[in-house]
């Protein structure tokens, strides 16, 4: 609706991870980073955390789309409350492996082919495993034991872990010891600086086509860092609706009064 009234392509603002928004900010190039190093290393675990919210998935979005196929093969996988039973047939799930019915042995070791295989033809795997802290201690130890699997010298699956803050209390379990010894890069990221808001709803606007209209006024920046507390989500929420409302009162400004009243009817 209010796209149309503006004259953008798309929804600025919508809830959806997608890679075409993806604003670097600070913690955002610093994960970034973390990320780069640790598939630089091509092993072991990597674990970025962050609050509802804070832009995980729309990093992922934008890693994935930075991924060569020829060279790495990733899957993702987004769990709900997994265990260690369900795991390997996720796992192959994701990597659209066919599983053989029979036991636990032959299903690690249909895996296990499979690895090898794109080893072999000279491709890394990546497993993605999104809302970590929903994983069970026996799942994250089937995820511990698939990374001892290796061709040669060479481990044959890398795993990014991407969840909630208490996913970091959960991997200090005694019994999962071996698995942080294998953790080689964690991040958490942080919600964005007020000076970082400006820049993020500006350039989620840019993408779109916008060029000043509707205008949102100097002050509005600040109050919607306050309401946010720099979660980009929220940002998100936020902005759509106000886009909303200016869209219905037909105006070309956003001011702290049309802030304050659509917050209030949140």
């Amino acid at each position: 609706m209010y796209e149309e009234y503006y004259g953008l392509k798309a929804r600025p603002f919508a809830l959806a991870p997608d890679p075409d928004f993806y604003f670097e900010g600070g913690t955002h190039k610093k994960a970034l980073s973390y990320l780069g190093y640790g598939l630089s290393q091509g092993e072991g675990f990597v674990v970025v955390t962050g609050e509802i919210g804070s832009g995980k998935s729309t990093l992922v979005a934008h890693l994935m789309k930075k991924i060569d196929p020829a060279r790495l093969t990733a899957a993702q996988i987004v769990t709900t409350s997994l265990e260690d039973k369900d795991l390997l047939s996720v796992v192959a799930n994701a990597f659209g492996i066919d599983l053989p019915s029979g036991d636990k042995p032959r299903a690690l070791g249909a895996i296990e082919a499979f690895l090898h295989d794109e080893a072999r033809e000279g491709r890394r795997c990546l497993l993605i495993v999104d809302e970590a802290q929903n994983l069970s201690i026996g799942a994250l130890e089937e995820l511990r034991m698939l990374s001892n699997f290796q061709l040669g010298a060479h481990p044959l699956l890398q795993t990014l872990l991407l969840g909630q803050p208490e996913f970091r209390q959960k991997i200090e379990a005694q019994s999962l010891e071996q698995l942080r010894q294998r953790v080689i890069a964690s991040h958490h990221l942080t919600p964005m600086g007020e000076e970082e808001v400006e820049e993020y709803v500006l350039h989620r606007l840019r993408v779109v086509g916008w060029e000043g209209r509707p205008e949102i006024t100097d002050d509005v920046f600040p109050a919607l860092y306050q309401a946010s507390e720099g979660v980009p989500r929220r940002i998100n929420q936020i902005c759509q609706r106000l886009l909303l409302a200016a869209s219905v009162e037909e105006t070309d400004t956003i001011d702290l009064d049309m802030f304050d009243r659509v917050l209030d009817e949140m």
